[in-house]
């Protein structure tokens, strides 16, 4: 596939894919991490926060229970959004890899890029967009 970066692709990926994975999703409501899939998840998506800790403790947000890997998810997903800092992108690529099946697209938020991860991931079919809020994107538009 491609790194998508022209906006009738960023719009298709919004309207098309519903079931959005959030690596590194905050319980903080005041951390972009939390708000901006809790804008997605009241837009009618479904949203499955990743984050190790919080599927320690149990915790659920949105309908889903927290999980630690995306490997861990029970259901296709269509994205995996990535809040995890530029140097720590790389640290996920297997994990996205072992998904069954895998996601139709990686989205890293705002100010993440990682091109060599986004080179393998587009190697194995799956669109990357990056450096992309989904909620800025989605209020400008859908």
């Amino acid at each position: 596939m491609t790194l998508l970066t022209a906006l009738p692709d960023v719009i298709r990926v919004l309207k098309d894919n519903k079931v959005v994975a959030v690596v590194g999703f905050h319980r903080d409501p005041m951390k972009a991490a939390h708000y901006v899939p809790e804008y997605l998840y009241r837009r009618g998506y479904s949203v499955i926060p990743v984050n190790p800790a919080l599927a320690a403790r149990g915790e659920s947000f949105f309908g889903h229970k927290a999980v630690s890997t995306l490997a861990e998810i029970g259901v296709p997903v269509d994205v995996v959004e990535v809040f995890r800092r530029s140097d720590k992108v790389h640290e996920h690529l297997s994990d996205i890899l072992s998904m069954q099946p895998l996601p139709r697209v990686v989205w890293l938020q705002q100010g993440i890029r990682d091109d060599e991860t986004a080179g393998a991931l587009t190697a194995r079919g799956i669109d990357v967009i990056q450096d992309r809020c989904m909620l800025a994107d989605h209020r400008a538009l859908l």
